[in-house]
């Protein structure tokens, strides 16, 4: 082919290249294992007077849509962040005697070597009835505990790569959000999204196992069926944690948001964090607080120590009952210190992303 004609050709297709209008741009792809929460206006919080201080009072909140993990991060996944980073955990670190002064009364003498070499908390039930007042009736300071071992340094995680990963301190939850280019939900947008677009008690109605429905006289949560903490009925089928996917999604499709583990999120911890939201919700043109992100600073009246860095965790465990903490609710919140990691904590990653061509539908509006 003679050369003229063939850069003519060259010409025509570069100007046509230059005026062409930019292409779409690709729709953005479902990240794996997440599901698209819609966003939307809701009620934080409650007035019932069947939940604790901390939840109160209702308030009016919007959040924008965002995705989130499906179900906990699991043992599996938690393991591929560790071989990816080499990271190790704080239950697996030694315990900083300086720093755990600081989260203690003034005066508290310094506890023996022993009880400062690596370990985490781990629920050791008792075979009688005891004081519910006094934690360590029901737990035990273990050395060797960590999310690889989460009985004890005898225990294992072979052949439970499905079990959430627990003994997980808000730092290492931080760390692998971070990893897998995500980030912690902030307690709002926790809360939107385990309600599922309900407005009852508990995310599947009002009855804790309902009485009609699909789902009739099936429990929809793992939590401690008996008398806590020293008889346990397993009647739902778990005496401990259950592998993720146990029981069923909720209205958006996120499976054991309440029981099963708690769930750490973005936001530090205030006992009165409802009260001062609601003041701005009331001020606010929207009438609403719009994403809010979690008070500036932690307060914890109930502990003897300023809680300067405390975090909120949410939706109970395998370990909540009537008797003691029936936190297996949406609105259920307690503050934990970020260095502490127990075998009932673990947590589940949310990401900021365009909303998918086709998103899921929502749930029923929420009715002001």
């Amino acid at each position: 082919m003679p050369i003229a004609p063939f850069l003519a050709l060259l010409a025509v297709a570069a100007a046509q290249q230059a005026t062409a209008p930019a292409s779409t741009p690709p729709v953005a792809a479902k990240p794996a294992g997440m599901v698209w929460i819609p966003g939307g206006e809701f009620t934080m919080g409650t007035d019932d007077t069947r939940s604790f201080p901390n939840e109160r009072p209702a308030h009016r909140v919007k959040v924008d849509g965002f995705w989130m993990d499906e179900t906990a991060v699991t043992n599996a996944q938690f393991r591929a962040f560790v071989e990816a980073t080499k990271y190790v955990t704080v239950a697996e670190r030694a315990v900083d005697w300086e720093e755990l002064k600081k989260q203690v009364p003034e005066g508290t003498p310094k506890p023996p070597d022993e009880m400062l070499k690596p370990g985490s908390l781990v629920f050791t039930p008792p075979d009688r009835a005891v004081d519910l007042r006094e934690m360590a009736n029901w737990w035990t300071w273990t050395t060797g505990a960590n999310w690889r071992h989460p009985q004890g340094p005898s225990s294992s995680i072979d052949g439970k790569d499905n079990l959430p990963a627990v003994h997980i301190a808000w730092e290492d939850a931080a760390a692998y959000a971070a990893w897998a280019g995500k980030r912690l939900p902030t307690e709002a947008e926790w809360e939107f999204a385990a309600r599922g677009g309900s407005t009852t008690r508990y995310p599947w109605g009002e009855d804790f196992v309902p009485k009609d429905g699909p789902h009739a006289g099936v429990f929809m949560a793992n939590t401690f069926t008996g008398e806590f903490p020293h008889r346990n009925t397993k009647e739902d089928g778990f005496a401990l944690v259950a592998p993720v996917r146990s029981f069923p999604p909720n209205g958006y499709g996120l499976y054991e948001m309440v029981g099963n583990v708690w769930n750490w999120t973005a936001d530090l911890y205030r006992a009165d964090a409802h009260v001062e939201r609601q003041k701005a919700a009331k001020e606010s043109p929207e009438g609403c607080c719009i994403n809010p992100r979690g008070p500036v600073t932690s307060h914890d009246p109930s502990r003897p120590v300023p809680a300067s860095e405390e975090r909120v965790t949410k939706g109970g465990s395998y370990l909540c009952n009537p008797s003691y903490c029936e936190s297996y609710r949406a609105t259920a919140r307690r503050g934990m210190p970020p260095d502490t990691g127990t075998e009932h904590i673990g947590f589940r990653c949310v990401k900021d992303a365009p909303r998918p061509a086709a998103p899921a539908a929502a749930a029923s509006p929420e009715p002001r």
